[in-house]
C-alpha cells in the first residue's frame, strides 16, 4: 500500500513536515491563488489515485479558509484519492450550539453538516463541547479528538515550581481539573458573567491558602483574551505574582495577544495554530490519532 499524502491548505503549511514524518507520509504539493474578483484557484499537482489524503487545515480564522478546503477534498475524491480526510488542528464554529436569542443561526450544525458532505473523517484537538458531549452529535464521518490536557500538564511539571491551576469559568472545571490531576497540582475555578463578545466580569474564591504558589491560568480558547486578562488582574490584586498562562487555541483576535501578555509573566499555547506562544507540540498525538483511521 502507498504512503499516504497530506496537503497543507494555506495558512497550515507550519505543521505540514512534522506531520508527514509522524505519519511517514508523502507532502503533497498544492496550488492556490486569488483571482482578481476574489474567487479561489486550487490545483492539486501530486498524483492522488488509489491514495489516502489528508488534508491539513487549522480552521482558525474559517470564512476565508472552508471553500479553499471544500475544493482540495472535492477534487481529490473526483482524482480517484481512496479517502480525503481532514487534520483540523483547530474546530471552528463549535462555540455557537445553541440558540441565545431568537433567529440566532446555530452555526455549528450548518458547518458540521457541510464538513461531513465533502470528507471521510476528521482529527481535531480539544474542540469546545459544551451542550455537546461527543463531535458525533453533528458530524456524520467518523472522528478522533486528540486531548492536549495531558501535553499541557507536562509543560506545567516540567517549567512551573508549586504550580496552581486557574480555570477560566465554571464549564471549564472537568479539564481543568484533568490538567491539575495530571500536573500533581491544586486547581480553583474563576466565575465568570460575560455581556457581549468583549466584556468579562471576573471573580476568584478566595485562594489565600495558595498565595505561595505560582499560578497558571489554563483555557481551550484564548480570542478576545479578555476572561484571561481579567483572571490575571484579580490574582495579582490577591498578592499573587503574576500568573502564566496556557491556552490550546491561541486565536488571539486584535490586540488580545499585547493586552494579556502585559499582565502575566509566560504565555504558552499550543500548535494548533500558529502564533509566537506556541510551545507544546501537538503534532505525535495527531499523527497516532490519523493512524488509526487509515
Amino acid at each position: 500500500m502507498s504512503r499516504p499524502i497530506v496537503f497543507a491548505l494555506p495558512g497550515s503549511e507550519a505543521l505540514l513536515q512534522a506531520l508527514c514524518a509522524a505519519l511517514g507520509a508523502q507532502p503533497g504539493v498544492l496550488e492556490h491563488r486569488e483571482f482578481p474578483d476574489g474567487e479561489s484557484y486550487l490545483r492539486t499537482v501530486s498524483d492522488v489515485a488509489d491514495r489516502d489524503v489528508v488534508l491539513l487545515c487549522s480552521l482558525d480564522r474559517p470564512n476565508a479558509k472552508l471553500l479553499p478546503l471544500l475544493f482540495a477534498a472535492d477534487t481529490v475524491r473526483e482524482l480517484g484519492a481512496r479517502k480525503a480526510g481532514l487534520v483540523a488542528p483547530y474546530l471552528a464554529y463549535m462555540r455557537q450550539d445553541v440558540r441565545f436569542h431568537p433567529g440566532e443561526a446555530v452555526t455549528s450544525r450548518t458547518f458540521s453538516a457541510v464538513l461531513s458532505r465533502h470528507l471521510d473523517w476528521m482529527v481535531t484537538v480539544d474542540p469546545h463541547l459544551h451542550r455537546y458531549h461527543d463531535l458525533s452529535e453533528i458530524y456524520r464521518i467518523p472522528t478522533r479528538v486528540v486531548h492536549a490536557a495531558p501535553l499541557m500538564a507536562s509543560w506545567i511539571k516540567q517549567n512551573v515550581a508549586r504550580p496552581l491551576i486557574i480555570g477560566p469559568d465554571a464549564e471549564s472545571q472537568q479539564w481543568v481539573a484533568q490538567v491539575a490531576a495530571d500536573a500533581d497540582a491544586p486547581y480553583l475555578v474563576c466565575e465568570k458573567a460575560r455581556s457581549g463578545d468583549r466584556e468579562v466580569t471576573i471573580s476568584i474564591p478566595d485562594a489565600s491558602t495558595f498565595s505561595n504558589r505560582q499560578a497558571v491560568l489554563v483555557d481551550d480558547i484564548a480570542s478576545s483574551g479578555r476572561t484571561l486578562a481579567g483572571a490575571a488582574r484579580q490574582l495579582v490584586g490577591m498578592g499573587f505574582a503574576p500568573p502564566d498562562c496556557a491556552v490550546v487555541h491561541p486565536l488571539f483576535a486584535g490586540d488580545a495577544a499585547q493586552v494579556l501578555g502585559a499582565l502575566v509573566g509566560r504565555i504558552v499555547s499550543t500548535n494548533t495554530v500558529v502564533h509566537a506562544s506556541n510551545g507544546i507540540d501537538t503534532v505525535p498525538m495527531i499523527a497516532e490519532a490519523v493512524h488509526s483511521l487509515l
